[in-house]
């Protein structure tokens, strides 16, 4: 079918808008440290940044609403000893914060209350912990909390380890060891996995509580650092990183079978900034934000794809990204995610992501239900091996300005996982057989169609159920839709010998075999005509004589039909048949020679013809086949002889050649 199909989805067109450094936070000290951590994080009420603080760390905690130039003199959280990496925000607490620093400690903090950074003092006050955790050896460079247990505190060191702690209790109770550096950790759904990235390049799915992994499988091959998130409440990990030829890659991850990433690592450019994922359950987007480029792409996640959707820029680089939780969103101006920018090391800009709608009223289909602020579990619990999906509120409420309303658990959708691609239909299977692992690992998604291209699909389309005849159809009262589906009109079936006469003869063979045809009408009404004179004439004969007449009259007529084959042309034929009285009257008891087997001849030509063409055919698809053979085995065999090839961008183009030209003796 012609044309190209608009993918049906509700945030096709959500665009990135960014904000006047008016309404910005500016006159700020980020931190210059190179630990790659994102920097910055952010709930309704906060956003932290790492601060560059002399003496030693600290991080700065900046109310949401008090935008624009800040004071040079404000309120840091002070208690490190060296700079501080990472920070997080609780789940259930907006004002609950835990840090990581360069000094190997975890510090816990609560903003106090009625914080902010415009005050009359001439010297502010600093904030100090409520808590230190201590245990590790090294570096802390990411704390993470548990998205459904209550202050349960993930933090991954410089010793190769990851240890669970127990905020209430101030002691770590689980510890994940692992082979070098962890760059990334992400909590599944109700808290009971933990996916990791480290510098070994090596992706882990924990089982956090057995405190072994459950999955241990090569990511990305490049040297630089992955990223790895958890798709919400999917059975999937969306990973970041870069191939061996410093490509930028994403890669999709079954948690059931991570043995190779789904459909293979999709290349997305060759920028060497780190690219950061942020995922959203409620819209199922994916955002990608790079370090050092100021743009943020995101893709809809569909039918175990990320369909691109589309890419918000900027000339302001980034270094730190952080998102704000859903329940935080402007629903009024109908904004899906708000993303919180570095720029230049000196102000945060906000980034809305918005979908274009012209309503006054809440717009329940790009707002489902989200998680809110109660925990599923206690720390105990969680220790026990309870498993629990925190419950989600009602969006409307906190349009409407009321207190966010619980859903019932009963009245939520079940999301139904898709089926492991390995375990598909033999069809399938035979479908996606001519593709090769490395071919697919090479894939790159281009953008979407121009502007010019959707509108000749879409005139494509229209054109598809216009009424050529010009006609309207009749509609039945009964029909309870007001569309109906209108069968094509039956095409009459004209056989190829008498097309393939129409498109060869020539004017004047066309008017012999017209005469001809005339001239055999004729012939077989004299036939009729004589054969009943001599039923009537003739006396009737016995067996013997019947059969002994048959048998000389046809063999006159063979011997009739050979001479005149033999000595006349097939125009002098169809002009001897346009004289069938004289031969009727000199021989009234001999059958005449039939015009319809010299009307053959040509027929029987042609259809030679057509065998001759089939056969050339056949030899022709069968030496294309056995090319096709030859190059599927070249491919083969560089595959098996990498480390025999000059390099890998050699051996890349090469196969890429090779299978442009099987896909176009395929087609």
């Amino acid at each position: 079918m012609s044309g190209r199909f608009v993918r049906a989805s509700k945030y096709r067109h959500v665009f990135g808008r960014s904000t006047r450094k008016e309404q910005c936070y500016d006159n700020l000290h980020i931190s210059k440290n190179a630990w790659d951590t994102n920097i910055v994080k952010a709930n309704p009420h906060y956003i932290s940044v790492n601060w560059e603080a002399g003496g030693g760390g600290a991080f700065a905690v900046i109310p949401i609403n008090e935008k624009g130039r800040l004071p040079e003199q404000m309120p840091l959280f002070r208690g490190h000893t060296s700079a501080v990496l990472d920070t997080d925000w609780s789940p259930f607490d907006d004002s609950f914060v835990a840090s990581g620093s360069d000094d190997g400690k975890v510090f816990l903090w609560k903003v106090p209350k009625g914080f902010t950074l415009h005050t009359d003092a001439e010297e502010s006050e600093d904030v100090t912990p409520v808590a230190k955790l201590t245990g590790h050896s090294r570096k802390v460079g990411h704390v993470l909390f548990n998205p459904a247990a209550e202050n349960i505190l993930a933090s991954a060191s410089g010793d190769y380890t990851v240890k669970l702690w127990d905020v209430e209790a101030g002691s770590s109770r689980l510890t994940l060891k692992h082979g070098d550096i962890v760059q990334s950790l992400s909590w599944s759904a109700n808290g009971s996995l933990l996916v990791t990235t480290s510098r070994d390049k090596k992706l882990r799915i924990w089982d956090v509580r057995q405190q072994r992994p459950a999955h241990e499988v090569p990511g990305h091959s490049g040297a630089k650092n992955s990223r790895a998130v958890w798709m919400g409440e999917h059975d999937r990990v969306a990973t970041t990183g870069f191939s061996r030829m410093s490509d930028r890659q994403l890669g999709l991850w079954d948690i059931r079978d991570p043995k190779e990433p789904i459909g293979g690592f999709q290349i997305l450019d060759s920028i060497s900034g780190v690219c950061m994922p942020f995922w959203d359950d409620g819209s199922q987007c994916l955002y990608l934000a790079g370090k050092g480029d100021g743009n943020i792409r995101y893709y809809e996640y569909e039918h175990d794809k990320f369909e691109y959707l589309s890419e918000y820029k900027s000339a302001d680089p980034q270094r730190g990204v952080a998102f704000l939780p859903k329940r935080g969103v402007n629903t009024h101006e109908n904004e899906v995610m708000r993303a919180f920018k570095t720029v230049n090391d000196s102000y945060i800009e906000p980034v809305s992501f918005i979908v274009p709608r012209r309503a006054e009223v809440f717009q329940g289909d790009i707002y489902p239900p989200t998680t809110g602020t109660r925990p599923a579990m206690s720390a105990a619990e969680w220790f026990d091996g309870k498993e629990a999906k925190p419950p989600k509120i009602d969006l409307e409420s906190v349009y409407a300005g009321e207190e966010p309303a619980e859903v019932p658990s009963a009245s939520l959708p079940t999301k139904q996982a898709p089926p492991s691609p390995r375990a598909s239909s033999p069809v399938k299977k035979e479908s996606r057989k001519p593709k090769s692992a490395s071919v697919l690992a090479e894939t790159q998604r281009g953008p979407p169609p121009k502007m010019e291209e959707t509108k000749g699909s879409i005139a494509a389309m229209a054109s598809k159920f216009a009424d050529k005849d010009g006609e309207e159809s009749e509609e039945s009262d009964d029909d309870d839709s007001s569309f109906e589906e209108v069968a094509r009109p039956s095409e009459r079936h004209i056989p190829l010998v008498s097309r393939m006469e129409e498109k060869t003869s020539s004017p004047l063979e066309k008017r012999a075999s017209q005469t001809a045809d005339r001239d055999a009408s004729l012939a077989t009404s004299m036939e009729e005509k004589t054969a009943s004179t001599l039923d009537k004439n003739v006396p009737p004969q016995s067996p013997a004589d019947k059969s002994n007449l048959n048998a000389s009259t046809s063999a006159t007529t063979a011997a009739t039909t050979q001479s005149t084959s033999d000595t006349k042309p097939p125009s002098s034929k169809a002009h001897e048949s346009t004289h069938p009285l004289s031969t009727s009257s000199s021989h009234p008891t001999q059958s005449k020679p039939s015009p319809s087997s010299s009307h053959n001849e040509p027929i029987q030509d042609y259809f030679h013809e057509i065998k001759t063409l089939l056969e050339q055919q056949n030899k022709t698809m069968a030496s294309q086949n056995e090319k096709i053979g030859q190059l599927t085995a070249e491919v083969d065999t560089l595959k098996t002889k990498i480390g025999e090839s000059s390099s890998e961008r050699e051996k890349d183009e090469r196969i890429r050649q090779l299978e442009a030209e099987i896909g176009k003796l395929r087609s």
